[in-house]
């Protein structure tokens, strides 16, 4: 494994796992990659949904990197999306020495970090991104999205400290932050899960978005688990979330996104 760390203006940080390049398997030199965003409320990054979740897609065979975007006071004036999308940015042009598939670039955020995921999917022309990183648009669009326990709607059943962050008081960034009215005909496809009994960020959030993507004939998965709570992550110990029945939800997003980007059949 290779490991290598990367710091964008504004302090962001990107660690990358890459799987070595071996004679013995020479058509996985390539490989897809994933961008991990932890949750947080954009409060903070959560451990737990980082380092841990990009363990399992890079045994999963797949290239890793987990982002550590602009949090707390830093979180305004659309940092953390400009966070992401720097970082998406730097994957495509780099891609060649990291070794990953063109085309095959998936991202995947947990709570306040699946708002920031899924931002990245229906955002990525916004003015703010374009006049910001001075990028061909397309460099910064996920060819993926993973969404677990999402933050969308700025609405009734919103997670309020997330969009007091990113939006303040500001009614039409709070709008425009409101994902379920931004799902466009060139949405990514989606994989979501989220437990029904979350407390914290509704369920009704995951519920939302599908409803647009399902009028924009936008290809999805969604899993809806029973019971359970917000923040679990992979369901492990090791998460301090353990739930062996939801844990179920990576084999799923796994087997969905070799499927998504033809992983293994086209080698």
């Amino acid at each position: 494994m290779q490991v290598i760390q990367e710091t964008f203006p504004g302090g962001a940080r990107l660690t990358g796992y890459l799987r070595d390049v071996t004679e013995a398997m020479p058509d996985y030199n390539q490989r897809p990659a994933v961008l991990i965003l932890p949750g947080g409320g954009y409060e903070r990054c959560s451990a737990r949904e980082g380092d841990p979740v990009a363990m399992q897609f890079l045994a999963a065979g797949y290239h890793a990197f987990v982002l550590n975007y602009s949090t707390g006071e830093s979180a305004g004036e659309w940092h953390p999306m400009l966070d992401a999308s720097r970082a998406m940015a730097f994957l495509r042009k780099n891609g060649e020495r990291l070794r990953i598939r063109p085309g095959k670039i998936a991202v995947c955020g947990f709570s306040a970090g699946g708002h920031l995921a899924a931002c990245t999917g229906l955002l990525w022309d916004a003015d703010p991104v374009r006049e910001a990183l001075g990028e061909n648009a397309v460099l910064v669009r996920p060819d993926a999205m993973i969404l677990c326990y999402p933050v969308i709607t700025s609405g009734e059943y919103g997670h309020a400290g997330s969009f007091d962050r990113i939006a303040g008081s500001d009614p039409a960034l709070r709008e425009r932050f409101s994902l379920e009215k931004q799902v466009r005909p060139d949405t990514p496809p989606v994989f979501l899960w989220h437990a029904v009994a979350d407390a914290t960020v509704p369920v009704q959030n995951s519920l939302m978005l599908v409803e647009q993507l399902e009028k924009q004939d936008i290809s999805y998965e969604m899993h809806l688990f029973g019971g359970g709570k917000h923040g679990m992550g992979l369901c492990t110990v090791e998460v301090n979330h353990p739930d062996a029945h939801i844990a179920h939800w990576f084999t799923l997003c796994r087997e969905w996104l070799d499927n998504t980007f033809d992983f293994h059949a086209s080698v």
